[in-house]
């Protein structure tokens, strides 16, 4: 008999959470609402590592009924959960990850206004994440992946009276809007052709089908659709613009939502649906093409910037452009860890990068910093580790994630691994480039330098409290020291055969993604072969030989970086300058991130805005609503005023018109009689 985990406390416990204190928190105390919230996210916490000790014994994949929902003539969907490796490695990643944020969140919003309002969002949004995760099709899937969006809304517009967080809250809502039109078209396609949205019933009927190696076809089409949906929602190329925007949102929410949840969803959805896209060819070439552009373009953006979020907000758009990549080349597992080990090293930078900026009383530009190493040592540590996590050097977690996508990236081109490497190189270099700039040379803000103090209580939230470089309470850089360890030690379990492991974490999820696609040829139109597939048998000592040369070139390429932004931004910090003045528009160009935000404005925004006022206001609400209330009105008072008129206060007036009424009566009564 299959037993009942009850999956259903996983999302309902953090939503009883936002419920508390949405509802009461204004009436709680701080400690009292950072206790509610606490207790339920961690409590979702505990229900998931219960379920994971216990997972070895289901029957996989383990389908959990709740509820009917829709009833339609042959369509059904309901309130159900669904659990595999693949959402048993999510539920953990969004619990863990989340948990330690909104133990990090207690110290850093401890001082701002609406602290209850705070935790409920983020509650809120973890409900919905788990509930996406979950999911035991696809409209459910729909109803938490709609529910990020507005808890994303919600928290990067968390400081609405500032018109940036306002309008960054606006964009992202809007521009995810567009990606889920997408999405929604190819829950209809799936509908009307399988005529389920069920992952089961829709993956069991698309198995049988060969790849569609002729062209375009339904599988194409829905594959397409639903990469529209996860560009919007994991922000590749045209959809990022929201993201770079959201950093306005307090830091917390930027680890949370924007590193570590729910950009990766997209990534989740697509590795989810993979039964769809490996029999679509050409939509993984789409995939892949997106991805390897985004990494690369957001990239090239990242080595300018001078905001400390911005820098890590483009780092964010590269990487998810990178587990495009893996899923585009069909190493599905590849991508799976990119996004886990991704989860680690992000969150924990952008953790520690608001841990700098506390440290310097809301200061968020790296122009403005240096010198902090000695000042704020645990924040320098745990962000140093996070550095060359993201860098891709040997043993973090990130080499071992990265190198894997690279190489399976070769397998399928080597056009993707060029651009793969080349954006690698670019990753250390703006990363090291932000490492130097914070934490080595000389102070160069205004902050008074109180180093020595930093026995602060959980009291002294972001830029409150201080006229002084202090390191973050302990609160704060908790979680910290458990992402470093992570960041350090996440990728061991995925260590590839070439560098004497078995990749473990590919083993695992090897269940989820198996399939036939080999058998139906897709390799021959561009299409890796599943990794899950090339595991199956060991590989031969001369692919560990060449898998090992690839290695060493892309860690190369991250030692390369650091050097190059060492001598830039440490050893000679005079040369960008005049690096930038030389290469005059190109570097203005990429300054202001090649201008897309203006160009959208222009073709998009603009005209929209000016369409709306022309054709909505003026043209519908002005001269048609407007127009007939105002003339319906006016009408009505001259009816009005003629009648007023008729009433003169005049005894011979009234006798006339009694005697024209009677007149007529009379006059009327005998007409119709005659006839």
């Amino acid at each position: 008999m299959t037993p009942n985990l009850h999956l259903w406390l996983i999302p309902v416990l953090p939503l009883v959470g936002a419920a508390i204190n949405g509802l009461f928190g204004k009436k709680f105390s701080r400690q009292a609402v950072a206790g509610v919230a606490l207790c339920f996210s961690g409590a979702a916490l505990i229900k998931v590592l219960t379920v994971a000790f216990t997972f070895s014994s289901l029957a996989k994949p383990h389908v959990e009924f709740l509820a009917p929902w829709i009833r339609s003539g042959n369509f059904q969907a309901d309130f159900s959960f669904y659990l595999d490796q693949l959402s048993l490695v999510m539920l953990l990643v969004v619990t863990g990850v989340g948990f330690l944020i909104h133990i990090y969140s207690v110290g850093y919003i401890w001082e701002e206004g609406g602290f209850y309002r705070f935790f409920a969002y983020l509650n809120l949004f973890m409900f919905f994440m788990l509930t996406l995760v979950l999911a035991s099709n696809y409209l459910l899937m729909f109803i938490g992946w709609e529910g990020v969006g507005l808890a994303s809304y919600l928290l990067i517009g968390f400081w609405f009276t500032k018109d940036s967080a306002a309008s960054a809250g606006k964009k992202a809502f809007i521009v995810n809007r567009i990606g889920d039109f997408g999405f929604l078209l190819a829950l209809f396609l799936l509908i009307k052709h399988f005529g389920s949205l069920n992952f089961d019933q829709v993956f069991s009927s698309i198995s049988p089908l060969s790849a569609e190696t002729g062209g375009a076809g339904l599988l194409t089409a829905i594959g397409l659709l639903l990469m529209v949906g996860a560009a919007g929602k994991s922000a590749q190329i045209p959809l990022y613009v929201w993201l770079p925007d959201a950093m306005e949102g307090p830091t917390p929410v930027s680890a949370l939502i924007h590193a570590a949840t729910m950009v990766t969803a997209g990534v989740y959805m697509v590795s989810r649906s993979h039964v769809i896209f490996e029999r679509a060819p050409m939509a993984l070439t789409v995939v892949a093409i997106v991805g390897t552009l985004t990494a690369l373009f957001a990239a090239t953006i990242g080595i300018t910037q001078t905001d400390i979020k911005k820098v890590l907000a483009y780092s964010t758009v590269s990487q998810l452009g990178y587990m495009f990549i893996a899923c585009g080349v069909g190493a599905f597992s590849a991508a799976v860890f990119h996004l886990m080990t991704h989860a680690f090293f992000k969150g924990l930078l952008f953790l520690a990068a608001g841990s700098v900026i506390h440290a310097v009383s809301g200061e968020q530009d790296m122009r403005q910093m240096g010198g902090l190493r000695t000042k704020i040592p645990w924040t320098f540590w745990t962000m140093t580790i996070a550095t060359f996590a993201i860098a891709g050097i040997p043993p973090f977690a990130g080499f071992f994630s990265k190198d894997e996508i690279l190489w399976r990236a070769y397998q399928s081109s080597w056009v993707y691994w060029a651009i793969g490497l080349f954006t690698a190189f670019l990753t250390s270099f703006y990363m090291f480039r932000l490492w130097f700039m914070t934490f080595f040379g000389t102070y160069r803000g205004t902050a008074e330098d109180t180093h020595g103090d930093s026995s602060h209580g959980p009291d002294h939230g972001h830029g409150h409290g201080h006229g002084g470089i202090h390191e973050s309470p302990w609160v704060m850089v908790g979680p910290l020291v458990v992402l470093a360890v992570l960041s350090v030690t996440g990728g061991w379990i995925g260590v590839p055969g070439s560098l004497g492991g078995d990749n473990r974490f590919e083993k695992f999820l090897s269940p989820v993604f198996h399939s036939s696609i080999a058998a139906s040829g897709a390799e021959s139109h561009g299409v890796a072969t599943p990794p899950e597939k090339e595991t199956e048998s060991p590989e031969p000592q001369a692919s560990h030989s060449k898998e090992l040369i690839f290695t060493g070139i892309s860690v190369f390429a991250g030692i390369f970086g650091f050097l190059l932004a060492w001598q830039l931004y440490y050893r000679d910090p005079q040369l960008p300058q005049k690096i930038a003045a030389s290469l005059g528009g190109l570097y203005e160009a990429v300054v202001h991130k090649y201008y897309i935000d203006e160009l959208y404005a222009t073709l998009f925004v603009k005209p929209l805005i000016a369409g709306s006022a022309l054709i909505l206001w003026h043209g519908i609400d002005q001269n048609v609503i407007d127009a007939s209330l105002d003339n319906s009105a006016h009408g009505a008072n001259q009816v009005s005023d003629s009648a007023r008129h008729m009433q003169s206060g005049n005894l011979r007036s009234y006798a006339g018109w009694v005697a024209a009424g009677a007149a007529a009566v009379i006059v009327y009564m005998i007409w119709t009689g005659t006839r």
